[in-house]
């Protein structure tokens, strides 16, 4: 899967996967010291399965985001029911929005 960096205004939207970690890391952080957005959304529409890299590549970007603008906020999309849960027991709702994807709200209600 290709990484996909889009910005605008101080909106910075990336789309990952486990599989592309390294990848995305990279790609964030050089867009990140760039164009020092105020929101960072991370859109995990294709992830199917997140393990240990996954909640350390959200956790290093919210340091790196917030190094360079305190005030700067994560939003995460388009996640599991199964990814969310794994995202909120490793304490990861406390430092960004985390949004289910429509399809798996609308089964959980």
């Amino acid at each position: 899967m290709n990484v996909t960096i889009e910005s605008s205004g101080t909106v910075v939207i990336g789309e990952i996967d486990h599989h592309t970690a390294g990848n995305v890391r990279e790609k964030i952080d050089n867009t990140l010291m760039f164009k020092k957005p105020n929101t960072l959304i991370l859109d995990f529409k294709n992830v199917s399965f997140m393990d240990s890299s996954g909640i350390g590549l959200v956790m290093g970007r919210y340091r790196l985001l917030k190094s360079i603008n305190p005030s700067s906020q994560i939003e995460i999309k388009n996640v599991t029911l199964q990814t969310k849960k794994i995202m909120e027991l490793a304490g990861l709702s406390s430092i960004a929005k985390i949004k289910e994807t429509e399809n798996e709200y609308k089964k959980a209600n």
